[in-house]
């Protein structure tokens, strides 16, 4: 599948949810398993960015780097972990 093909899919699928979704009226509430299981599934998508970037699929990489992006983000947004994104490259220590 191209990276365009790719996005297209990807765009469809995210204005459908969008577009069907429901709000919930109660407050949320996020425990320490909730919290735990999208940190794991960060770290897949994270994992899964590595492996495809190796098998030069650079579209799919960027797609699953993308997932663990947007579930990091939402875990902050919601106060659930602390974190700040890298704004440049930093120079590896030496030591």
């Amino acid at each position: 599948m191209s990276t365009e093909e790719l996005a297209a899919k990807y765009i469809g699928s995210a204005e459908k949810v969008l577009a069907s979704l429901t709000r919930t009226q109660t407050p949320i509430t996020l425990n320490e398993a909730t919290v735990s299981e999208v940190l794991r599934w960060a770290h897949d998508y994270l994992a899964d960015a590595k492996y495809y970037k190796a098998q030069g699929k650079l579209g799919t990489s960027l797609t699953s780097v993308a997932y663990c992006e947007g579930l990091l983000d939402g875990l902050r947004l919601m106060g659930a972990v602390n974190f700040v994104w890298p704004t440049r490259q930093q120079p590896e220590s030496k030591e």
